[in-house]
């Protein structure tokens, strides 16, 4: 089948509800919004690590959960992309809800660095620096997706660890 005959899906509030594996890429409809839809699900990310530490579970306890999801999130997202037919479709935030739950894992807890983590990442999932551009374009479907997004993570949790040294 060529691109011509692939049938591809405009994502809408009744696709996400009949398709579980499409509501969960699209960040509970997060992904819907027709503005900044990778920030949303950044910030969907950053209320489920809130409600996470919130309720005892542990910076290690989410980190693994962040493993797990980005194991689990290869397949979302590739399927979410075929449907879409298009890999990396702008509303698929699995990847940064993710990689959001893992920068709050591993960086120090308090309202200034949780701000300063949130920003970074978006600004490194946006520019896209080496490496993460090129991990962008070495991998493809759902791990590509992921893996970008993990790459800014890391790179974000590294500038708040330099700063917290400095500071």
């Amino acid at each position: 089948m060529d691109n011509q005959d692939k049938q591809t899906i405009r994502p809408d509030w009744a696709w996400l509800m009949r398709d579980t594996n499409a509501l969960l890429a699209f960040g509970f409809g997060a992904g819907l919004s027709p503005k900044a839809p990778g920030t949303f699900g950044s910030l969907l990310g950053l209320l489920l690590a809130g409600l996470l530490l919130g309720c005892g579970v542990s910076h290690t306890g989410l980190f693994l959960l962040s493993v797990v999801l980005f194991v689990w999130g290869i397949r979302l997202c590739t399927r979410a992309g075929t449907a879409l037919g298009e890999p990396d479709h702008s509303g698929i935030v699995w990847d940064e809800m993710v990689a959001m739950m893992t920068v709050f894992a591993l960086i120090p807890q308090g309202f200034f660095w949780w701000v300063t983590g949130f920003a970074l990442f978006r600004l490194f999932d946006i520019v896209k620096p080496a490496p993460v551009n090129w991990v962008e374009q070495r991998y493809g479907g759902g791990l590509g997706v992921m893996a970008d997004d993990a790459a800014a993570a890391l790179y974000a949790v590294l500038v708040v660890w330099v700063l917290n040294w400095i500071l």
